[in-house]
């Protein structure tokens, strides 16, 4: 007997890549469960299903920064109980992070891919469920998006939950309504303004100087990089991020501000009796409206 369980959960995390940097995405998790029917005449009650699974991916996977251990670009170190630095070794993408170890997903891989993903959250799975289900399939796949999207990451440090980690991320549709109409010149213009980007908050950005850089940071520079560094619950949390890849907010980056900034820079595009109605996304199915005119 089989158990199906479809858009389960979402993965919303961001991942490192010598190509592409940091990169944001959603992942929508569904799973497929075989075996003896309990005495309940069940394989295992939805209701558990979706909670077990659940807490499990979102304890080890969602809101990480997902690393590939096995790829030459990666260096890692820990700095003390339960800190560590992520190091990538790139000439276009050096990225440097401080962070505590939590805020890290270590995939034994030389590349973070959908396959090796799945294969990891696989394995997170297995063992962690009840002894009838003798099987387990699962599926990660992104959203059909109708039009453009972006791959982004940030850290929102007065959250009090995962999302204060400075590295997590999605991957996000927008649509920009223009006089009742979506534009889609303007979406894809802002797709690829966004295209794998890191958005911090000015309030965040020191010199790289004084962040606790490691070894393998030591070409990272002021020139090149922002630094950023803030205290959330979970600990103290440091990034050095290439400006070429980096749009610095005067606010947090909740979507709820990101949807009023991307309305605020388009503004001078319109004309004065233009109504424009923005829908910022945060990953998959949710996210924030504004509006001018």
């Amino acid at each position: 007997m089989k158990l199906f369980v479809r858009d389960l959960t979402v993965i919303d995390a961001s991942y490192l890549c010598p190509q592409r940097g940091m990169v944001g995405e959603s992942w929508i998790l569904d799973v497929v469960m075989s075996g003896e029917l309990n005495e309940m005449s069940m394989v295992l009650d939805f209701s558990r299903v979706k909670k077990q699974i659940k807490q499990l991916v979102d304890q080890y996977v969602d809101h990480r920064l997902l690393i590939p251990t096995a790829s030459t670009a990666i260096q890692t170190a820990t700095t003390k109980a339960d800190y560590m630095t992520v190091d990538l070794v790139s000439e276009q993408h050096a990225i440097h992070l401080h962070s505590p170890e939590q805020a890290f997903c270590f995939v034994d891989a030389e590349a973070i891919t959908i396959e090796t993903v799945t294969e990891h959250v696989q394995q997170v799975l297995l063992g962690n469920l009840p002894s009838n289900v003798q099987g387990l399939e699962i599926t990660l796949r992104h959203e059909n998006i109708d039009g453009a999207f972006y791959h982004y990451s940030h850290g929102l440090k007065k959250h009090d939950g995962n999302c204060q980690r400075i590295a997590h991320g999605h991957r996000s549709p927008v649509e920009l309504v223009v006089n009742g109409q979506r534009n889609a010149k303007l979406e894809q213009q802002w797709a690829q303004r966004w295209q794998d980007i890191y958005l911090g908050s000015q309030e965040d950005v020191i010199s790289v100087s004084e962040l606790n850089l490691s070894a393998a940071a030591a070409n990272i520079t002021d020139e090149t990089h922002y630094g950023f560094r803030y205290t959330a619950p979970q600990g103290e949390f440091e990034l050095a991020i290439a400006k070429s890849v980096t749009e610095i907010l005067a606010t947090d980056t909740t979507v709820e501000l990101l949807a009023c900034y991307i309305t605020e820079q388009l503004k001078p595009q319109l004309v004065a009796t233009d109504r424009l109605d923005v829908f910022a996304y945060e990953g998959v199915g949710k996210g924030a409206m504004a509006s001018i005119g």
